[in-house]
């Protein structure tokens, strides 16, 4: 079992409270001063994008012993995933039209990036690390009416889920880059099971 000071230590994950800034409130926190939401623990278990990379690999599944089964169904739900490296930053500029970028941390579409709408400047910052690599995967399109008028909207499907149980499942409706709640018309919609 890892404990939070193990994890603030060890430096195997990417947080905000490792900020110079959040230093009041990693000490809070790590003396049960206050709660944290998510916990860094379950940060790095469930919202880390670094986690991607291993659950997008067959190969590393396979030797964690996962049957055929499991592994076609996690590669069939999680577009490629690789961490972003100097080492292979020329490579993924090269193929970023066909890939995504989000922050290891990041969470709300915050800080990421379809790689066709990347600047030179932006990929200055996210060639150097702390992001990930994900194969591009075009959201679904819905049609529905909004103020009289037909609208074109993306469509993306959320599960939230606690303790290994679905609570809810949602579809949010967008336009641009990232899901938003700033769209007319859009933001959650009900899915029905047909």
């Amino acid at each position: 079992m890892i404990n939070a000071s193990t994890l603030f230590t060890t430096g195997s994950w990417n947080f905000p409270l490792e900020e110079p800034n959040h230093a009041a409130l990693r000490e809070a926190y790590l003396e049960s001063a206050t709660v944290v939401t998510p916990n860094p623990r379950t940060h790095a278990l469930f919202a880390d994008k670094r986690n991607l990379t291993l659950l997008s690999d067959p190969k590393r599944l396979g030797e964690w012993g996962l049957d055929i089964a499991s592994i076609g169904v996690l590669t069939a739900g999680i577009p490629h995933t690789v961490l972003v490296t100097p080492e292979i930053a020329d490579k993924l500029w090269k193929e970023r039209r066909h890939l995504f970028f989000k922050p290891v941390s990041g969470h709300g579409s915050k800080g990421a990036y379809r790689g066709d709408k990347l600047t030179t400047s932006v990929w200055g910052k996210i060639s150097k690390g702390g992001y990930v690599a994900q194969f591009l995967v075009p959201p679904g399109n819905r049609t529905i009416r909004v103020d009289g008028m037909e609208a074109h909207l993306k469509a993306d499907i959320r599960l939230y889920t606690y303790a290994g149980g679905v609570l809810l499942v949602a579809a949010r409706l967008y336009r641009g880059q990232t899901t938003n709640f700033r769209t007319p018309g859009g933001g959650f919609a009900p899915v029905f099971e047909v």
